[in-house]
């Protein structure tokens, strides 16, 4: 004879799995009633995409060489200002 708590979650499971089946029955009671509901709405949930894994750009040594000498100018013309 299983434990009794095993008992209960035997007895909530099935208690679940025929809930379950009275509300698909209301759910297709329902929709034949108004069929017009089904297609406005739908019944169904938009897949979940994927994420996109995004490529990684890589930058050239010569790309790096100028963006490296583009912010050397930048926080030296930003050090004179603070200065003044």
């Amino acid at each position: 004879m299983p434990r009794p708590s095993n008992q209960l979650r035997e007895f909530a499971r099935l208690g679940a799995h025929e809930r379950l089946k009275e509300l698909r029955a209301e759910i297709a009671a329902i929709q034949r009633a108004y069929p017009d509901l089904r297609a406005a709405r739908g019944d169904r949930v938009a897949p979940v995409r994927k994420a996109r894994r995004r490529r990684k750009r890589k930058m050239s040594a010569a790309a790096r060489k100028a963006v490296s000498e583009r912010m050397k100018a930048y926080w030296a013309a930003r050090r004179k200002a603070a200065r003044k």
